[in-house]
């Protein structure tokens, strides 16, 4: 059983630092964030709809910031509910900690939690694990952990090492976040060769085998609960389960404005479904007369959108608190297998039909699956100009594969070429899933020919 008084920390990553400071350990690691170059990259990442276009639509930085926003407020509402309802299990220290500070590792955690996405989203990711799958490198320079890392590329455990690997030339614990922050993120606690499609926590996995380390740090730190030891496998701190109601209410709600203001959908049918789920959920502070009233005498369009998808995420946060404090024993044990809005979900009809929705018109849309496509070739373009070259010795490289080693920025190498073919693939990893759409695309361009001598 986890201990409520136990599931926070300031120590960080890397060498902590002891210089006073008017801001909280938690809000540092906001800042340390927000002002990072992996989430300043966000910008030209694909959240659903291509980008850019003539209508404004969410990309990954601006659904990062939301979902923090979200989440702060969800932080807020669970920590006043824990120490209402849990206050004389608490310390003094805890006590501050669930009132003042929960909500600050939320909404930092949830700057983080899509930093690990490559170029195109998911598109991103599977191509990245096609790349490996298509028979491109031989599976015999990899352990059977390794060769699961790369074919089953996941931005969850990518994000954990932007996040804290030393990177050349940069400090020791990458940005030095606190552990607290770090746990926040972890939603799936277990090695690649451990995922199981049964289990919400373990479908996907967390970390590759070069964190290994700083993964085994984080889980100790906090006594997470250890589910096997071969393959890893460990439970939830339970943080995470409000990092991912925070993301999931976010992009519920959000992808819907999105494609009502697209046109992909109707706006009547984005104002019906929202009020019907509103309704459907029935909070005391949800009056529904008083919505119409307010939706009728609105004659902007987009501000009707806009002030519904508020009254949604209101809704859904304070419903979300409930479930969380309901189950909040169960997470403490390492029982609990379900996501919060899932939950909501099940007893709620409306939010099925607003994802049922979502799946057949918004994320089957011709224009997502054509820049989830182009995403594919390009970044499968990519990976076979680095991949071979790499995981040969220097004296078999060829011309252009020598020339290719070239083109790696300096802050993910040198390579050493003693070092193993998952190392030098890792890099290149680290080369391809940093890159923005734009990046990725201009590349790409220039090393099929098509964009020959072309220069910014």
């Amino acid at each position: 059983m986890m201990d409520l008084n136990q599931l926070y920390t300031t120590r960080r990553t890397g060498k902590n630092s002891s210089n006073p400071d008017i801001r909280t350990e938690y809000q540092r690691d906001f800042d340390r964030l927000i002002f990072s170059s992996p989430f300043r990259r966000l910008q030209n990442k694909t959240q659903v709809f291509p980008l850019p276009g003539s209508t404004l639509v969410h990309n990954r930085l601006t659904h990062s910031l939301e979902v923090a926003s979200v989440g702060r407020s969800l932080g807020k509402v669970v920590g006043a509910m824990i120490v209402k309802e849990r206050k004389d299990a608490l310390t003094p220290e805890a006590r501050e900690f669930y009132n003042y500070h929960l909500s600050e590792v939320i909404a930092a955690g949830c700057l983080a939690h899509d930093i690990g996405n490559p170029a195109f989203g998911h598109s991103g990711e599977k191509a990245i694990s096609h790349y490996f799958l298509s028979g491109a490198i031989d599976k015999n320079l990899f352990s059977e952990e390794e060769w699961q890392d790369i074919t089953h590329f996941e931005g969850n455990a990518n994000a954990l090492r932007i996040l804290t690997n030393q990177f050349n030339g940069r400090l020791p614990g990458g940005y030095r976040l606190t552990l607290t922050t770090l746990a926040t993120i972890l939603k799936y606690p277990c090695e690649s060769t451990g995922t199981e499609k049964a289990k919400k926590h373990l479908k996907k996995y967390g970390f590759f085998q070069t964190e290994r380390a700083v993964f085994d740090a984080i889980v100790n730190e906090f006594g997470l609960i250890k589910e096997n030891d071969s393959p890893l496998q460990y439970c939830r701190h339970p943080f995470v389960y409000l990092l991912e109601a925070a993301d999931d209410i976010s992009y519920r709600i959000i992808d819907f404005e999105d494609a009502a203001r697209l046109g992909i959908i109707t706006r009547e049918l984005m104002i019906e479904s929202i009020i019907a789920m509103i309704s459907e959920i029935g909070r005391d502070s949800d009056d529904l007369n008083e919505i119409n009233e307010v939706v009728n005498a609105i004659h902007d369009e987009n501000e009707k959108l806009s002030y519904l998808r508020s009254r949604a995420i209101n809704t859904l946060i304070m419903k979300a608190a409930d479930i969380y404090l309901l189950h909040l024993d169960e997470m403490l044990a390492g029982k609990y297998n379900n996501t919060l809005v899932d939950e909501i979900q099940s007893n709620c009809e409306a939010l099925k039909k607003i994802e049922k929705i979502s799946l057949d018109k918004i994320y089957n849309h011709p224009t997502v699956i054509e820049i989830e496509l182009a995403g594919f070739n390009v970044m499968s373009e990519l990976l076979s100009t680095w991949v071979p070259a790499v995981v040969k010795k220097k004296k078999d490289r060829t011309a252009p594969e020598g020339k290719v080693m070239q083109l790696i920025p300096d802050q993910y190498g040198p390579f050493n070429e003693e070092d193993s073919a998952y190392s030098k693939v890792i890099k290149v990893l680290d080369v391809v899933s940093g890159m923005t759409d734009l990046y990725a695309t201009e590349l790409y361009r220039k090393i099929k020919g098509i964009d020959i001598g072309k220069h910014k």
